[in-house]
């Protein structure tokens, strides 16, 4: 893989650390020119294509490594760690896309691909050795993203091709899987979304292991596969990930955080978060308060 051309086109694009959009919709530009510890995050469902770098996710007990040679293939919002490896002599540059749910089911729809081969073991979020197809995808919809009218009128055929490339992966029937509705992973990828959408409610596993149409036993035992963990410390992680989020606005106080990601004790959400962050959610508050 041609490493230095994607950096060499990537770098006239992205000048400060962080995300940065992109002429076209749903692309963004990535850029770390330190390393940064391993630290609980969530990203959104999409593909991450480091061109220089490299990051390290945790998720249970798995390792998932990505770097100028592989590419992050996301199906959902997952809280996981992540560790990233950079420097100021050699930044972390990367592409970040966001993957539209329409446009998935159009290239599902258009290949044909309605049938998900129970064999290949596939998660929600992978690492993907970089094809030759998918560097060439890449490369065009890097290009297009330094002239403005080509980003206008070839955009979303340049990002289409990328997203074509990641459906003959690997982990392509993770994303078929988010729209053919099959097999357990689709089961199990419908009750992770119940638990994004009802954060702040109360969770039966019995309910979601009967909605799925599994056993107890089973549910857990395909729901840790997948997601890395048991139901219950799922949604303890995704509830402080998403207060630690609300704490960085700014806008609710502790306590209105607390209820509003499903706790019903106040002493009990400060006790789970500093243990989760190792801070108390009342520091992490002042700290935010007094950078704005």
């Amino acid at each position: 893989m041609p490493k230095t051309k994607l950096v060499d086109l990537i770098k006239p694009l992205i000048e400060d650390d962080g995300f940065s959009d992109s002429l076209i919709e749903n692309v963004r530009l990535m850029k770390c020119a330190k390393s940064i510890p391993r630290m609980p995050l969530i990203y959104s469902p999409g593909l991450t294509i480091i061109v220089q770098g490299r990051k390290i996710g945790y998720l249970g007990d798995r390792e998932i490594h990505y770097d100028s040679g592989h590419y992050l293939v996301q199906t959902l919002p997952l809280p996981f760690e992540c560790e990233t490896f950079a420097s100021e002599d050699a930044p972390l540059f990367g592409v970040s896309i966001t993957i539209d749910p329409a446009l998935l089911s159009e290239l599902v729809i258009d290949t044909h691909e309605d049938e998900i081969p129970s064999s290949v073991p596939y998660f929600p979020m992978s690492s993907v050795t970089m094809s030759d197809n998918m560097e060439v995808a890449v490369t065009r919809l890097v290009k297009a993203l330094h002239d403005p009218k080509t980003a206008k009128i070839m955009g979303q055929s340049r990002l289409r091709e990328v997203i074509f490339e990641a459906l003959q992966s690997s982990q392509g029937s993770a994303l078929r899987a988010l729209v053919v509705n099959q097999g357990r992973f689709s089961q199990i990828v419908h009750s992770l979304k119940q638990l994004h959408q009802q954060l702040d409610q109360e969770v039966r596993v019995e309910q979601l292991a009967e909605e799925a149409n599994m056993s107890v036993s089973s549910f857990h035992y395909h729901f840790k596969t997948i997601a890395g963990s048991s139901p219950l410390q799922y949604l303890k992680r995704l509830r402080l990930l998403k207060s630690q989020m609300l704490l960085n606005q700014g806008f609710k106080n502790v306590s209105q955080i607390s209820l509003e990601v499903g706790y019903k004790s106040v002493h009990q959400f400060s006790r789970d978060y500093k243990r989760y962050f190792g801070v108390p959610p009342t520091k992490d508050k002042q700290k935010e308060s007094a950078l704005l």
